[in-house]
């Protein structure tokens, strides 16, 4: 069962964030190419790390098929360039400290964690076209070989 806003089929709102580089990115740099944007919780920790670090050891294949990548969290623009340039990572983070990002999406939801409830990011990822359309979305994502059967999803389409 998915709690996201948006859904395979639907356009890309309009939308206006930070974005590492010192860019800022609207829904218009999702046009011409395939587009992945993953959420994740947290930078710096051991799953958002290896999440990372796989779309940056694939990012080649994905631009192979016009495809860039973003990663968003509600981490600081400051904590995003520090996680950025340690890991080395091949695309943009996105910085949505106020959570209208991933309202937008639907991924700031209630999560349970060793019997506790809180908000956060709920690990998603949307492959979105080059028409500005969801054309997948992967709803509560488990880190080990998604990047990897993100790659292999956008093969069969692109």
């Amino acid at each position: 069962m998915s709690n996201l806003k948006l859904n395979v089929g639907d356009c890309i709102p309009n939308f206006s964030i930070e974005a590492t580089g010192e860019k800022t990115i609207t829904q218009e740099d999702f046009l011409g190419k395939y587009t992945v944007v993953y959420f994740y919780p947290k930078d710096s920790t051991p799953g958002c790390t290896t999440e990372g670090l796989d779309f940056t050891s694939l990012h080649s294949e994905f631009s192979q098929l016009n495809t860039q990548i973003f990663g968003v969290s509600m981490d600081s623009m400051k904590r995003h360039d520090n996680f950025k340039t340690k890991q080395n990572f091949s695309f943009e983070l996105l910085s949505d400290p106020e959570g209208e990002f991933c309202n937008l999406f639907g991924t700031y939801q209630l999560k349970k964690n060793f019997g506790k409830e809180y908000m956060g990011i709920v690990r998603t990822t949307f492959l979105i076209s080059p028409e500005g359309k969801i054309i997948q979305a992967w709803p509560n994502v488990k880190v080990k070989d998604h990047a990897k059967n993100v790659l292999e999803f956008l093969k069969t389409i692109a």
